[in-house]
């Protein structure tokens, strides 16, 4: 499957945002253990922190039964993001990746799951891996904003006046 992701990395004139490319989100990726996943249960969004691995191009974790097993596998989309903050460059970055997620079945399959650097957080028993089967990734990279662009953020409204 293609994975659609920006080429190389591109400045976005308008908001001064870096647009990064695959490579680089990929590199993100790879770099960091611990993001977010979103799913819909029942068409309701849900999102779970995960620890993960990056896997020949997938993203793995362990899970053990129940909700998010059942909310990642079921055939409907996922997304998984990461994301960080450099106070003192003033920078902050993501990345998104939206794709399918299935359950890795199989005895080699499994056994090169268990075999990867992947360690839960959490002690509880964790014998499921699922992998996230990218179909689109982005990432963005961008300055924070000093607190004074935005002159009214944090003050009182006329409503909490009255």
């Amino acid at each position: 499957m293609d994975v659609t992701g920006a080429t190389e990395t591109t400045l976005d004139p308008y908001s001064g945002t870096l647009i990064l490319s695959l490579d680089e989100c990929w590199q993100l990726l790879r770099g960091h253990e611990v993001g977010r996943l979103a799913v819909s249960i029942a068409n309701h969004p849900d999102i779970f922190p995960i620890n993960y691995v990056v896997d020949d191009d997938v993203i793995v974790f362990r899970t053990s039964a129940g909700t998010k097993l059942a909310a990642s596998v079921l055939g409907y989309g996922v997304a998984f993001e990461i994301d960080g903050y450099d106070a003192t460059a003033g920078e902050a970055w993501s990345v998104v990746v939206k794709g399918t997620a299935e359950q890795i079945e199989g005895w080699l399959d499994k056994d090169r799951a268990e075999r990867l650097p992947l360690f839960p957080w959490n002690a509880s028993p964790k014998f499921d891996f699922v992998r996230i089967v990218a179909e689109e990734v982005s990432g963005r990279r961008f300055h924070v904003t000093d607190h004074s662009a935005w002159p009214l953020a944090g003050t009182p409204s006329l409503d909490d006046q009255l």
